[in-house]
C-alpha cells in the first residue's frame, strides 16, 4: 500500500497549487465586491489554464481533454477548491463526462466545442418539485413528429447566464413504471428556451444559479443524449464525479484553506502576553480540523481509486460527500471563533469562505439523502463497508 505521490503527481500538485495562488485568489476581493468576474479576466484565466492543460483535465486526451485519472483529477480538484467556484469553472471547465455517452455527430457538435473551451454547459436537473429526488423531475417531452417538445422549468442552474448549451432532464414515457426519464441537450439560443431569475445566494458570490423555462422546445433526434428512458442511469454516474471533485475534493480543498489560515492567526495573534495557539482550547479546535481533513482526504482517495480499478463507487462517493462537506462547515465554524470578532467581519476571507461552505452539506444530495444512500448498502450487503476488502 503506497501512499507517497509519484513525481507526476507532486508536479501536477505543486502546478495547480502555483496558478490558483497567483492567478485565481487575487481575483476574490474583486468578485466579492462587485458580484461577477469581468470577462476579459475570465477569458485570461482559461487561457492562462487551457495552456497549463488544466481545462478538461477529466476528458480522454482523444477528445483533446487532460486524460487523469480519477486519482489525479481529485489531486487537482482539492487544489482547486481553494478559489471561489465562479473562478474555478473558468480555469477547470464544466465539461461533463456524461457528453462521452454521445454519438459521434453528437461530440462534433457539443462535446468538442466545450472541451475546446469554445462552449460552456450546465446541467439542468434540479426543479422547483424535484431537488434531492431526481426521479420526480416534472418537465416533459413529448414526441412530435420525428423529435420532441420541450416543456417545463429548472431553477439552481449553476453557471446558467453563461452557458451555451444545457444537459436536460425530462420525462419522456409518464406512464411506464419507474417513469422513463431522458436526457436532451439544449442550446440556449433554441426558441423557447427562457433564462428567467438568477437567484441570490448566501455565499457562491460570482456564480449565477438560474431558472429555465422549456415553452414547446422543438429537439431534433439529435438532441437526445443515450438511450431513451436511461437519463437518470447517465446522469447518476455523472453526478456521482461531480460529487466526488466538485463537493468532495473542493470541500476539503477549502478546509484546508481555512485551516491554513487559521494556524497562521494561532501563532500571530497575542493574547494575555503569548500567541493564542498556546492555549488548548485552541489547540483542540485546530486538531480537530486537521484529524478531520486528512481523514476526509484519505476517503476522497480511496473513493478515486475504486473508480480508476473500474469498480462501483457509489457508496464510497456518499461517504466523501458527507465527510467532506460536514467536515468544511464544522472547519470554517472553529476558523470564525479562533479569529473572534475578525472572523466575522463581511468581505474577509474567513467570513466568505464560512458563508460558502454552507452549500456543500446541500447541493448534489443533502447529507441526510446520502446517509441514507450508505445505510441502506450496509443492510443490504450484510457486511460492514468498513471491513478491509469488502
Amino acid at each position: 500500500m503506497e501512499f507517497d505521490l509519484t513525481p507526476e503527481q507532486r508536479m501536477l500538485v505543486d502546478t495547480v497549487r502555483r496558478f490558483v495562488a497567483a492567478e485565481l485568489l487575487p481575483l476574490e476581493d474583486e468578485i466579492e465586491a462587485t458580484g461577477q468576474l469581468d470577462p476579459a479576466k475570465a477569458r485570461a484565466i482559461f487561457e492562462r489554464s487551457r495552456a497549463l492543460g488544466f481545462y478538461a483535465m477529466n476528458i480522454p486526451e482523444q477528445y483533446g481533454g487532460g486524460g487523469l485519472s480519477a486519482v489525479d483529477t481529485m489531486l487537482a480538484e482539492e487544489q482547486f477548491g481553494h478559489a471561489k467556484d465562479i473562478l474555478i469553472r473558468r480555469a477547470f471547465g464544466n465539461v461533463y463526462e456524461s457528453l462521452l455517452e454521445g454519438t459521434d455527430e453528437q461530440k462534433r457538435r457539443w462535446l468538442l466545442p466545450a472541451v475546446r473551451g469554445e462552449r460552456t454547459c450546465s446541467i439542468a436537473i434540479t426543479e422547483p418539485g424535484a431537488g434531492s429526488d431526481a426521479a420526480s423531475i416534472a418537465t416533459r417531452a413529448m414526441r412530435e413528429g420525428g423529435g420532441w417538445k420541450l416543456f417545463g422549468q429548472k431553477h439552481f442552474v449553476s453557471d446558467g447566464l453563461c452557458s451555451d448549451f444545457f444537459i436536460v432532464s425530462a420525462v419522456t414515457s409518464p406512464e411506464a413504471r419507474p417513469r422513463h426519464v431522458s436526457l436532451f441537450l439544449v442550446d440556449k439560443d433554441l426558441p423557447g428556451v427562457t433564462v428567467g431569475r438568477d437567484q441570490p445566494m448566501m455565499g457562491l458570490t460570482g456564480t449565477s444559479h438560474v431558472e429555465l423555462f422549456f415553452d414547446g422546445t422543438s429537439l431534433g433526434p439529435e438532441h437526445l443524449l443515450g438511450a431513451e428512458g436511461r437519463g437518470l442511469a447517465i446522469m447518476y454516474g455523472t453526478l456521482g464525479r461531480v460529487r466526488l471533485g466538485q463537493v468532495g475534493a473542493r470541500a476539503i480543498g477549502k478546509a484546508s484553506r481555512l485551516c491554513k489560515l487559521m494556524t497562521d492567526y494561532a501563532n500571530e495573534r497575542q493574547q494575555f502576553g503569548r500567541p493564542i495557539g498556546e492555549f488548548q482550547m485552541v489547540q483542540q479546535m485546530i486538531a480537530d480540523s486537521v484529524i478531520e481533513i486528512n481523514g476526509a482526504r484519505l476517503m476522497l482517495l480511496r473513493a478515486a481509486w475504486e473508480i480508476d480499478q473500474g469498480r462501483d463507487a457509489r457508496e464510497w462517493i456518499a461517504m466523501v460527500k458527507v465527510e467532506a462537506a460536514e467536515t468544511l462547515g464544522r472547519v470554517a465554524d472553529r476558523a470564525v471563533q479562533v479569529f473572534g470578532g475578525m472572523g466575522y467581519c463581511a468581505r474577509m476571507p474567513i467570513e466568505r469562505l464560512y458563508r460558502d461552505a454552507r452549500i456543500f452539506r446541500i447541493f448534489d444530495g443533502t447529507s441526510e439523502i446520502h446517509r441514507g444512500v450508505i445505510a441502506r448498502s450496509a443492510l443490504t450487503l450484510g457486511a460492514p463497508l468498513w471491513d478491509i476488502g469488502a
